[in-house]
């Protein structure tokens, strides 16, 4: 029962061959990536927040009050006497100010926003270059175990070619029945091979699937992405390419925000100056006794100068945490730029090792296949054993499930550096 629910759930799924360029656009419409995009919206609404600190600031106040008789007495509370007073108050006021100078606080607190925006939008370029490793992982997980499936169903076909002859050789008495039974031995262990490697594409196949929101499809990897695997570029471009990796300009970034932290610590230190200006309507007139039941209006303008002597104790702690700050970003990029390099220069290593083991994996085949053949010829002449077949079948089985796997990592271990560098 449980193997038959098997079949059908596969027999269900819709095959879907998907090249690299496909796989990257699904990506995009990760929840990681949606995120970050939103993110970015809201440091924008940032940087014009911050902007909006340039425009002058205005405030308007509209007030009407009930206001009761008025009491005058002595300094010593004696005669008292009451005076009436119109009941009704209204007042309207109008004040406008324009900053003149703040000691850089405002270009700072910009400056912060802008290249907080310019950091959401690098991690949004770092969080797409990690999903898209991700999934081009599990992708060549899946494409390595479809070329090994593969390899296992053409030895099957192979080996129940070879079962056949021998049985007809053992009808002959050219053969003994045990030559027969280890080689239907062997065929059990490759079918067992073949159902686990199936199974663990299932496997890796939900996953990615699950990665690119895809539901009830079969994954096909497109063949002719081993048909460009070699790529000519020396260490030294792959090193210039690395130091631009979203990585190392997050970091740099850092950097940045850090010294805008201390420019702005510094600006308590200075005065602020402001122009201002001002209406006031309002009623009555309650500076007279009795007061007066008229409306009054009083403008004036001016500039101010405003300074803070506890900025001169208190200040200099903020720029020195500022400082310290600006110094760990420095200290993180320098990391930063080291880890990268280090990380390109083994990847690049990686890479051309792996390209030359696939010269040797494919001379390897071939040798592996020669000495098949010879061995299969001189076993049908009655000249080997049927050990010896055994063993030139687990050669070349082995040989061709070698090549397979080196040229995945070849595919791997190239993406690995545009991963490194922030080409994907």
């Amino acid at each position: 029962m449980i193997s038959f629910g098997l079949v059908f759930v596969a027999a269900a799924q819709q095959e879907r061959v998907m090249d690299i360029d496909e796989l990257f656009s699904l990506v995009e419409q990760s929840s990681a990536l949606r995120a970050g995009r939103a993110n970015v919206e809201a440091a924008s609404h940032g940087v014009d927040e911050a902007l909006a600190e340039r425009y002058p600031g205005i405030d308007l106040s509209l007030s009407v009050s009930y206001n009761g008789n008025v009491l005058m007495t002595d300094r010593d509370f004696g005669n008292g006497q009451w005076f009436s007073q119109p009941h009704l108050g209204n007042s309207f006021t109008v004040q406008v100010e324009q900053v003149v100078y703040s000691g850089g606080a405002i270009t700072s607190g910009i400056n912060i926003a802008k290249l907080g925006r310019k950091s959401a939008e690098t991690k949004v370029q770092l969080t797409r270059s990690q999903q898209r490793y991700l999934a081009l992982g599990q992708y060549l997980d899946l494409f390595c175990l479809e070329n090994r499936a593969k390899v296992y169903r053409e030895n099957i076909a192979l080996t129940d070619s070879l079962i056949g002859e021998m049985k007809a050789r053992y009808e002959q008495g050219m053969a003994l029945l045990n030559d027969v039974t280890r080689y239907e031995l062997q065929m059990s262990d490759l079918r067992l091979a073949l159902r686990r490697t199936e199974d663990r594409i299932a496997i890796i196949n939900h996953s990615l699937c699950n990665t690119l929101g895809l539901e009830n499809v079969r994954i096909v990897p497109d063949t002719t992405l081993l048909l460009d695997m070699r790529d000519s570029r020396p260490l030294e471009q792959w090193r210039n390419l690395a130091v631009e990796s979203p990585g190392v300009r997050l970091s740099q970034i850092g950097v940045e925000i850090a010294k805008e932290q201390i420019r702005m610590s510094k600006s308590d230190l200075l005065p602020k100056v402001a122009l201002f200006a001002a209406d006031n309507f309002s009623g009555p007139y309650q500076y007279d006794i009795p007061p007066i039941d008229n409306n009054f209006n009083v403008w004036y303008f001016g500039i101010g100068v405003k300074y803070s002597l506890s900025s001169l104790y208190k200040s200099n702690r903020k720029v020195s945490r500022a400082k310290a700050t600006a110094h760990e970003s420095a200290e993180l990029l320098a990391s930063s730029l080291e880890r990268s390099d280090n990380n390109i220069h083994e990847a690049f290593t990686l890479y051309h090792q792996t390209c030359s083991e696939l010269d040797t994996r494919r001379k390897s085949v071939e040798l592996a296949t020669l000495n098949y053949g010879v061995v299969r010829d001189r076993y049908f002449n009655s000249l080997a054993l049927v050990t010896d077949m055994i063993d030139a079948s687990n050669v070349k089985l082995d040989a061709e499930l070698q090549e397979v796997d080196t040229q995945i990592r070849i595919v791997y271990a190239l993406f690995t550096m545009k991963y490194i560098t922030g080409e994907i």
